[in-house]
């Protein structure tokens, strides 16, 4: 799959738990998989597969 236009083979596992694996803070991150938003509530529910396309945006603050 590709995930922010990297390939990475990390099907099989949830979205949450690639999330948390590589180290993002899950109340600073929106998903997109394949062209749609995931809501946050399915991160958990949702198995990646492996032609998946998956976007994720993590917000920063700071000036």
């Amino acid at each position: 799959m590709v995930i922010n236009g990297e390939k990475k083979d990390v099907s099989g596992i949830s979205l949450e738990e690639f999330l948390t694996k590589e180290g993002y803070n899950m109340d600073r991150v929106v998903v997109e998989l394949n062209l749609e938003i995931v809501p946050k509530e399915k991160l958990g529910e949702i198995i990646i597969q492996e032609n998946d396309s998956i976007e994720v945006l993590n917000f920063v603050s700071g000036g």
